[in-house]
């Protein structure tokens, strides 16, 4: 048997291709996501591991608050302290932050997509374990104000040479640096800042530009001596330390301090990989079909084994081995082809701003380990059903001339796949209708569901459909289109499994296009019902900057008033908290905030303004406080109004957000005309004062939507292009299921060609076949799309979300890709058929 199997693969093995194809693209995805994030995963742990000393002393509220953005210190006076401590080699003074971006020669900002700018006084002090950290690799030091040293990659991309003068965007409170570069920072051993910028000042020039000329730094590195654990380094730091500082061991800073990006990546690992699990669903159908047919058009040659002794098992198994080499095969190509994916991320997200380049790709045990066994488990499990088809043929087949596959009856499909549809409508009526928490994944299960449910009755569904499309084709194309119709309807199951691959993949664009087309509108109605101002002032990199910017923008004629908007991330008992701050005299001047109840009049000193959703969430009313956990320490806010705005979901006064501890540093202007002032005019006049910060930029309403916008479509056009590897995949199954179905109908072919249909009806007969199969795929997505889409923005209302818009012209556009789908699916199985002899057709078996 196991000889048998063999041959039988190795006579098919073309068959094959296109499933193997399914399995390889599946697997290439799994393992380039799992490479390409342990590559992340290990190039930010090393990064971290060499910004940190053996034992870290801070200030407490900065380690406790959850923000990185504090204008706590510690004096400089405890750096002779701690470095006269016995298990201290020395001590040294660390001031560092983000927010300063360098401007290239060419006037654009270099990184700043995601990527931190970070300012930092230059110092020799080791890392943790001895590990030598960023320092001054050529030119020298800087020293006074005029002078900066910033590292190479970003002096390479600046376009700029020792001795050039350097522009750089600060957050400080001059928002333009011009001093002239020095030196130029790396790490000694090679190592990468991924795509980060950083500038290194003297400690007088950091402690001058970045911490109001006082003597203190924003950290303090302790340096073992030989023979002293950082565990008893920091047990003699935590004795001398006044109160108000913490002392932690540099291996826990560094798992701090990695913690919030290493948990993205770990999002992002889970984000890419659902996308991989799409692929591989869809790429089951395609295998699926493969072994059926594969099956059915062996059947003869498995009865025989049957009648020659071969067990149920036997037969059951010979079908499995060939599903296991097949996967076994793809997996491995995969994986290969899946290291070269992960260079091709590597170099996507260079170009975003996250420079991998220097770091080689991570391969852990765990990613061959699961890309073999994702990708021989799908296959197996696909091929399970046919194999066992296969081994209730009865050994009296062989003895008849042809040799039907037994068919179980299709009712039992259409009752499980309605018993699934039910159980996702109901999960998706729990979501929209039900008081739960996170009614999104109540729908999103539902959606999943129900998507199960319709591939498994699609057989039943795809009947009608085929009759009408059938009786079209008759009335159309005459005896080749009904002979195209027919074909399609001979096999419900094969049809609508080919077709259900397509529809999955469909279902995930439209409900993308639903969703992203009303997430848009909503953002416009939003702008335009909320915002009551003329410009809007933003950083470009959605940083914080310098507090001069309002300044200028407040002397430009024309102003009524500018809006500060400050935003700071904060803990309460529920969690992590973002608030926005902003002056509550002039806010109403830019801003259209609707109290449901209480008063902004009232938003002075330790009070706040809660949004809706939130208040109703956190079972929030006017006159209750809030605890939050400020730099500065515990602090309880008043809740004096509840509104409808979706701007924040907590508000309060800049005045709360400075003395919390957190830094004068701007997130956005808000900018009134005044009375009678021309707008456009005024545009123009605030775009001048700050044209020497193109880290800025400066938008009227219009504009502001539209920016506002564009992460919602970035995201959706990700999503697309991740689906396109499903969708590759469904078109090759449309490939296979007609490439096979020739095979099957050789001898149809050769007598068709034999009674006088020529070669164009012929490849006219396959096309319209592949056409119909394409476009019951394509209804049957759209349909699902739409309901999901739909539904899924009826859970979102509450979010913000409140625009429901279908992009019609859209979905044409889907279902007319669907038609050429099906014409360019067909190419191949038409030519082939088309150049069969007839008599070697005639006479096939």
């Amino acid at each position: 048997m196991l000889r048998a199997a063999w041959r039988s693969l190795l006579g098919r093995r073309l068959r094959l291709l296109t499933s193997t194809l399914a399995i390889v693209l599946g697997v290439a995805f799994v393992a380039g996501t799992l490479i390409f994030t342990d590559t992340l995963d290990r190039s930010f742990t090393s990064i971290f591991d060499s910004s940190v000393g053996d034992v870290v002393v801070q200030p407490t509220g900065a380690a406790s608050s959850g923000s990185d953005r504090t204008t706590l210190t510690v004096p400089a006076g405890v750096v002779a302290d701690l470095a006269a401590l016995p298990g201290a080699a020395r001590a040294d003074g660390r001031a560092s932050g983000s927010g300063v971006f360098v401007v290239g020669a060419n006037g654009r900002v270099v990184g700043g997509q995601g990527a931190p700018g970070i300012w930092r006084n230059d110092s020799t002090a080791p890392a943790a374990g001895g590990v030598e950290p960023l320092q001054v690799l050529r030119g020298r030091s800087p020293r006074g104000e005029q002078e900066v040293a910033v590292d190479t990659a970003t002096a390479r991309r600046a376009g700029y040479a020792l001795g050039d003068r350097v522009r750089l965007v600060s957050v400080g409170e001059r928002a333009l640096l011009t001093p002239t570069l020095v030196g130029l920072a790396g790490f000694p051993d090679g190592g990468s800042l991924n795509g980060a910028s950083v500038a290194l000042f003297d400690t007088a020039t950091t402690q001058r530009l970045f911490l109001e000329d006082r003597d203190v730094f924003t950290s303090v590195w302790v340096t073992a001596r030989p023979g002293v654990s950082q565990d008893e380094l920091r047990a003699q730091v935590a004795r001398v330390l006044p109160d108000g500082l913490t002392a932690q061991t540099g291996e826990r800073a560094a798992a701090a301090s990695a913690s919030g990006l290493l948990e993205a990546i770990s999002f992002l690992t889970v984000f890419l990989l659902v996308f991989a699990g799409i692929a591989l669903v869809v790429g089951s159908f395609l295998i699926v079909n493969t072994f059926s047919m594969l099956v059915a058009q062996r059947s003869r040659e498995l009865a025989l084994l049957r009648a020659l002794g071969a067990s149920r098992g036997q037969v059951t198994r010979s079908v499995l081995f060939e599903a296991l080499v097949v996967g076994l095969l793809g997996s491995a190509v995969g994986l290969g082809l899946g290291v070269l994916l992960a260079l091709g991320i590597q170099a996507l997200f260079s170009r975003l701003g996250l420079d991998l380049s220097s770091q080689p790709l991570v391969v852990e045990t765990r990613t061959p380990v699961a890309a073999l066994g994702v990708g021989v488990l799908v296959t197996v499990v696909a091929a399970y059903l046919p194999a066992r088809r296969s081994a209730r043929i009865a050994p009296v087949a062989a003895l008849r001339d042809d040799v039907a596959m037994p068919e179980s009856t299709l009712r039992l499909r259409g009752w499980a796949g309605l018993l699934l549809v039910l159980a996702g409508a109901a999960l998706g009526a729990v979501g929209l209708l039900a008081a739960v928490s996170q009614p999104g994944y109540w729908v999103g299960v539902g959606a999943l569901l129900a998507i199960l449910g319709v591939a498994a009755a699609s057989p039943v569904l795809a009947r009608p459909f085929l009759r009408v499309v059938g009786a079209a084709y008759t009335r159309g194309f005459g005896t080749v289109g009904r002979l195209a119709g027919e074909n399609a309807l001979r096999n419900p199951r094969r049809t609508a499994a080919t077709a259900s691959a397509l529809m999955i993949g469909l279902t995930l664009v439209t409900t993308m296009s639903v969703a992203g087309s009303s997430a848009g509108a909503s953002v416009d109605r939003t702008v335009a019902r909320s915002f009551l101002g003329d410009v809007v002032v933003s950083n470009a990199v959605g940083q914080p900057f310098s507090a001069e910017v309002a300044s200028r923008v407040e002397g430009v004629e024309g102003v009524g008033s500018v809006t500060r908007l400050r935003t700071a991330e904060s803990r309460t008992d529920e969690g992590r908290a973002f608030l926005t701050a902003a002056d509550p005299r002039t806010l109403p001047d830019v801003l259209r905030l609707d109290l449901v109840a209480g008063s902004l009049a009232d938003l002075r000193g330790d009070t706040l303004l809660v949004g809706e959703e939130r208040a109703r969430e956190e079972g929030l009313a006017v006159g209750d406080e809030v605890t939050f956990r400020f730099p500065s320490g515990p602090r309880e806010l008043r809740v004096v109004g509840i509104h409808d705005a979706t701007v924040a979901g907590y508000l309060t006064t800049l005045q709360v957000l400075r003395e919390g501890g957190y830094p004068p540093e701007d997130s956005a202007l808000l900018v009134a005309v005044a009375p009678g002032a021309d707008a456009a005019a005024v545009k123009t006049g605030i775009e001048d004062v700050t044209a020497d910060l193109p880290i800025l930029t400066v938008k009227d309403q219009v504009e502001y939507a539209a920016e506002q916008r564009e992460p919602i479509d970035r995201l959706v056009l990700m999503i697309y292009a991740l689906l396109g590897l499903a969708l590759v995949i469904a078109v090759l199954g449309v490939v296979n299921t007609l490439g096979l179905s020739v095979v099957e109908r050789t001898r149809e072919i050769g007598l068709l060609r034999a009674i006088g249909v020529d070669r164009r009806q012929l490849r006219r007969m396959i096309g319209l076949e592949s056409v119909a199969i394409a476009v019951l795929g394509a209804l049957l997505g759209l349909g699902l799309g739409l309901v999901f889409g739909l539904a899924l923005m009826q859970s979102l209302r509450d979010e913000g979300l409140e625009v429901t818009r279908v992009p019609w012209w859209s979905l044409a556009g889907y279902l007319l890709a669907a038609v050429v789908i099906g014409l360019v699916a067909a190419v191949l199985p038409a030519r082939r058929a088309a150049r069969l002899d007839v008599l070697d057709a005639v006479s096939h078996e």
